[in-house]
C-alpha cells in the first residue's frame, strides 16, 4: 500500500505476549516504522454511546488498578524501542469541573502523563467525547507539559460533539497527532453516526489540512478505518486524499 509507518496498538503485546511479543521485529523486516502506540483501556463497550460513557478509558474505578498496570507494561515497551507518542482515550470529561468525577479523572491522566514521560513518550488524548472547549479546559487544567491531543475529525461527527474543523481550529495548538478518519453524523438523537470511506462523509478535508498547514502542523496523519467492506480500498482511497491535499497545500504555500 505504499504506507511504511504505522501506528500499532500496543495493549496486545502486554495482554498477550507470547502472540504479539516479537511483532516490532516483524514489522522491521518488512521495512515497516511503528510511529506511535496506542493504549486501548481494558473493558470498553462500545455498542452504543451509553455504554462507552459507562465504560469508556480510566474512568471506571473497577479497572483502574488493571489499566495502570497496563499502562504501565505499555510505558515499558515504548521506552525500549523508542516510541515517542501513545494515544488513548481517556473516558469522559464531566462538563463541571467541580465534580468529583472530573478530579479523579484529572489525577489519572496525571498519573499516566507521568508514566509515559518518565519513559521518554508523549501522550495524546483522542477526541470525541467532549466538546473542544471541555478538552480544551481540561488540558489546561491538568497543565502537564507530556500531555497533547490526537484529533479525530470523525469522532467529533460519531459522538455528536461538534464541528471538526471549529473543533481542530480550536484545539489545533495542543494537537500532536492527528487521525484520517470520516463520518456522517446520526439523525437520531443519543445513538452513533456511521463511519464511511475518506471523503464520502461530512468532513470538510480541504478545509481540515488548511487549518493544519496555517497552524505549521509537522506530526503525523494515521488513517484509521474501522468499518466497512473493504478497509485496505478505503485506505488506499485515503492515502491518495491525503497526498492530493498535502500536494495542494505545499502548491499554495509556494505561490504564497
Amino acid at each position: 500500500m505504499a504506507i511504511p509507518r504505522v501506528q500499532l496498538a500496543m495493549s496486545p503485546m502486554v495482554e498477550d505476549p507470547d502472540t504479539w511479543g516479537g511483532v516490532f521485529d516483524g514489522l522491521r523486516a518488512e521495512g515497516i516504522e511503528v510511529v506511535s502506540g496506542m493504549f486501548s483501556p481494558v473493558s470498553e463497550d462500545y455498542s452504543t454511546l451509553d455504554a462507552i460513557r459507562r465504560t469508556g478509558g480510566v474512568v471506571p474505578d473497577e479497572h483502574w488498578e488493571k489499566n495502570l498496570q497496563l499502562a504501565t507494561g505499555i510505558a515499558k515497551i515504548v521506552g525500549r524501542d523508542r516510541i515517542d507518542t501513545v494515544t488513548f482515550h481517556a473516558g469522559f470529561v464531566p462538563h463541571d469541573q467541580a465534580t468529583p468525577g472530573y478530579k479523579k479523572l484529572h489525577g489519572r491522566v496525571t498519573t499516566l502523563a507521568d508514566l509515559f514521560a518518565d519513559a521518554g513518550c508523549r501522550l495524546l488524548l483522542e477526541t470525541g467525547q467532549e466538546t473542544a472547549d471541555d478538552l480544551m479546559a481540561f488540558l489546561e487544567s491538568v497543565n502537564h507539559p507530556n500531555l497533547g491531543i490526537n484529533f479525530d475529525p470523525a469522532n467529533m461527527i460519531l459522538y455528536g460533539k461538534g464541528d471538526p474543523i471549529d473543533a481542530i481550529s480550536k484545539l489545533v495548538s495542543r494537537v500532536r497527532g492527528v487521525h484520517i478518519k470520516d463520518a456522517v453524523a446520526t439523525t437520531t438523537p443519543g445513538q452513533w453516526g456511521t463511519e464511511m470511506p475518506v471523503g464520502q462523509g461530512q468532513v470538510d478535508w480541504s478545509r481540515f489540512f488548511k487549518v493544519l498547514a496555517d497552524a505549521g502542523y509537522d506530526g503525523y496523519l494515521a488513517i484509521e478505518r474501522e468499518g466497512g467492506e473493504d478497509r485496505p480500498g478505503d485506505i488506499a482511497l485515503a492515502r491518495d486524499l491525503v497526498i492530493q491535499h498535502l500536494s495542494d497545500n505545499d502548491a499554495s504555500a509556494s505561490h504564497s
